[in-house]
């Protein structure tokens, strides 16, 4: 490895300077604060101190840093916690009671539970807590068999998330953040085609307004993940010489889109880059670092399904300047883009078979 190699890898461990103001710290804090209080509240108000039931289980504490702490995550929306926190604790119930050895069954709790996770979209890192909770959480947690499921872990993941509901609404602060904002279809005249409907040759072919996009779309550009910070994105820009990419969450759900000109001004290249980025790090002087991609893109954007018809486009190309629309399949992942070169590409391309059979008629 070379000199300035070793030191870029040595950097990597230096505390990301990320860190929102302190008003917004104070919030946030004053926001974990409550919703543990409340939900510690109304589990002793409902269902007693006689000790049946946990007062708090410790997990909750790690979703209420996300849920508080990290809102705009997408391991903090509504359906993660309350998903990821009732198949976990299913998941580790289960295996309490089928499998006598508590490593064992803490290790397939939490595999399985990861597993059960990703297949319901609730991806909620705390909620791994949970599993192991049903486990390895003593006699008071074993006695209460599959009940645990409902109470504490259902109930107090339901609490905790009415509190995080009322308290970023009371401070002004969007939360839930949504996943994915369709642009709506768009109707085009059909005046507006008609002058690319193409005339039948020996074999079939579609109209334009028949197409889809599935059928002229380019590969899958690079996709930025929403957690990714501005810096490394800016990186990713300079790479592939792109002017806009997709953004996508931790399932790889299309979620928006962000230009080079949202990221700021590209750093410079070469050991000028490296060494600004090394002062930058160690001296916390870049405030565009306090901000990930999911900040500064554009939620929802213009993306479509695969099997949108290709004239859909045309108002998007024309009246928001897009230059390129992400397109997705049934799950919502990226399959594909199509550009304004796809486009004017297939229209020249037909063009020169429709001149013969214009010229012929």
């Amino acid at each position: 490895m070379t000199r300035i190699a070793i030191i870029e890898w040595l950097t990597s461990f230096v505390p990301h300077p990320a860190a929102p103001q302190w008003r917004e710290r104070v919030r946030r804090c004053t926001g974990a604060l409550a919703g543990i209080a409340f939900t510690g509240l109304a589990t002793r108000l409902l269902f007693g101190a006689a000790g049946d039931v946990p007062l708090l289980i410790a997990p909750m504490g790690a979703s209420a840093v996300l849920l508080f702490g990290a809102s705009d995550s997408p391991l903090a929306q509504p359906w993660s916690i309350l998903g990821g926190n009732f198949v976990s604790a299913l998941v580790g119930v289960a295996c309490a009671q089928c499998i006598a050895a508590p490593v064992v069954a803490a290790s397939v709790a939490v595999g399985l539970a990861i597993c059960a996770m990703f297949l319901c979209r609730c991806v909620h890192p705390p909620s791994g807590a949970v599993a192991l909770t049903a486990v390895l959480g003593g006699p008071t947690v074993h006695a209460l068999g599959f009940h645990f499921v409902l109470v504490p872990v259902a109930f107090q993941s339901v609490a905790l998330l009415s509190a995080a509901l009322a308290f970023h609404a009371l401070t002004g602060h969007r939360y839930p953040r949504a996943a994915f904002r369709p642009a709506p279809p768009v109707a085009v005249p059909p005046a507006a085609i008609a002058g690319h409907l193409l005339e039948p040759v020996d074999d079939p072919r579609k109209s334009f307004e028949q197409l889809t996009c599935e059928e002229i779309m380019s590969a899958a550009c690079p996709a930025v993940p929403a957690t990714m910070d501005t810096r490394e994105a800016r990186e990713m820009f300079r790479r592939h010489g792109a002017s806009t990419l997709p953004v996508v969450d931790a399932m790889d759900r299309v979620i928006g889109m962000v230009t080079h000109h949202a990221l700021g001004d590209l750093p410079p290249a070469g050991p000028e880059r490296f060494w600004r980025s090394l002062r930058r790090t160690v001296l916390r002087e870049s405030a565009r670092l306090e901000e990930t991609v999911e900040a500064v893109m554009a939620a929802g954007g213009h993306a479509v399904h695969r099997a949108t018809p290709l004239a859909h486009l045309v108002p998007i190309f024309i009246e928001h300047a897009c230059h390129d629309v992400p397109v997705m399949d049934d799950a919502r992942r990226l399959v594909g883009v199509v550009r304004h070169s796809d486009m004017i590409r297939w229209l020249h391309h037909h063009a020169g078979v429709a001149q013969p059979v214009a010229a012929a008629g």
